[in-house]
């Protein structure tokens, strides 16, 4: 993740209300932290057991219908460079506030009656996912700095929770509330709570700072920093990050529709889809444990890889019969993946600049490759008229995560001299 606090020094009054925050009111610090994360996922996922019905009423073909996810990881990437500017100007605490706000208005959005507003309302969905995405690592970092792992792991399994109960409820909330819009909507409740608990932490961290005045400034670089655009280190970790996010959200988007299209009933498909995004807490707990005690993570690379695949092997040979265990293999592999990589922007960076630099061109960069796997993966089923292509496509996308995981996973850092 990008950590926009890396990047700034906030104004004095910032700081000392901040601290009394800190101090005075930790528990809603707490419930801002972990309502926040659950809605880092969970109108996304939401979606995806939901796609052949939102298509079916737009008339949409599968291409068009896989915009509905891409359009939301697009602007994940653009989103994400605008963040540090915006947290500078209002403070991370308000800009969390409004993304909130935004986030609820962009659900509620991609319901309304004409069909450009579905895709309007998935851009402001995504924009407002980014500003999540960057804003709360660095927050964790800043006002938990002695247990800065144990809060990560908090949020990052409030993440998943949120994104699996979305999963598992799409369908019965959308025959309980008459329809796919209800389902969708019911969201934007989630959303709306997190941001009234942030309203109070926004207006703390803000009041004492005059009209105008910046809520902090940047932090002066270093003016020797490596190049990351040259260096072939930094774009292996950038395409890891890439790939396996390209491999997540084609998952994402097609899964249970993959399922449904080989005879699995709506229903189960959305459960076996959230068991799938509920064990990559295994893999993303498990993984950068290993890979932290390790000095070579190329084995940690070519594993999570091969899970992935045989994953997606078992989709595309008896998708029905065996889907929990292929759901399980790929829900280990992504959650491993996205752990690894994550991991590796810090051990492959020589310090905390380098690394919230890292963090930035791989998740930007990721976000924007990974947009493409939903919509060139829909395309492809469209055009052969079967998963079958596609899937293996998805392989080869592995196997080139294999390969990205070896290279990102030699014992070097980015600008040691040794063609880092």
């Amino acid at each position: 993740m990008i950590d926009a606090e890396e990047e700034l020094v906030a104004a004095p009054p910032v700081t000392a209300a901040r601290r009394r925050l800190r101090a005075g009111h930790p528990a809603l610090l707490l419930a801002g932290i972990v309502l926040a994360a659950l809605n880092m996922r969970a109108a996304l996922a939401g979606v995806s057991p939901l796609l052949g019905e939102i298509g079916a009423h737009f008339h949409l073909a599968a291409a068009a219908s896989s915009l509905v996810t891409t359009i939301p990881l697009i602007f994940m990437g653009l989103g994400s460079i605008a963040a540090p500017k915006l947290a500078a100007r209002w403070g991370t605490e308000a800009v969390l506030c409004g993304a909130l706000v935004t986030l609820c208005g962009g659900i509620v959005l991609r319901i309304a009656p004409p069909m450009v507003a579905l895709f309007v309302g998935c851009a402001v969905v995504g924009a407002s996912i980014a500003l999540l995405n960057v804003l709360m690592p660095g927050l964790i970092k800043r006002d938990f700095p002695e247990r800065a792992a144990g809060m990560t792991a908090l949020y990052s399994t409030a993440m998943i929770l949120g994104a699996t109960v979305s999963a598992a409820t799409a369908v019965p909330l959308e025959n309980a509330l008459g329809g796919w819009q209800g389902s969708l909507v019911s969201w934007s409740l989630l959303a709306a709570v997190a941001a009234v608990v942030w309203v109070p932490q926004a207006l703390l961290t803000r009041r004492g700072t005059g009209h105008g005045t910046p809520a902090a400034t940047t932090a002066p670089a270093p003016q020797d920093g490596p190049k990351l655009s040259r260096s072939p280190l930094a774009w292996q970790v950038t395409l890891f990050m890439g790939s396996q996010s390209l491999v997540a959200y084609v998952i994402i988007a097609w899964m249970p529709t993959i399922f449904t299209d080989h005879g699995m009933d709506k229903a189960t498909a959305g459960l076996v889809f959230a068991f799938s995004t509920l064990v990559q807490m295994a893999g993303s707990f498990v993984v950068p444990m290993l890979a932290g005690r390790m000095r070579r993570q190329r084995l940690l690379g070519v594993a999570v890889a091969a899970l992935m695949a045989c994953g997606v092997t078992g989709l595309l040979l008896a998708p029905v019969a065996g889907a929990w265990l292929w759901a399980a293999l790929l829900g280990t592999g992504q959650g491993g993946a996205l752990g690894l990589a994550l991991t590796m922007m810090v051990l492959r960076s020589g310090d905390a600049h380098t690394a919230a630099r890292l963090s930035g061109m791989s998740q930007s960069g990721g976000y924007l490759l990974a947009a493409a796997g939903p919509l060139v993966l829909g395309a492809v089923h469209q055009a052969t008229g079967g998963w079958t292509v596609p899937l293996l496509l998805l392989l080869a996308v592995c196997a080139g995560i294999a390969l990205l995981g070896m290279g990102a996973g030699r014992d070097r850092r980015i600008g040691d001299g040794r063609r880092a």
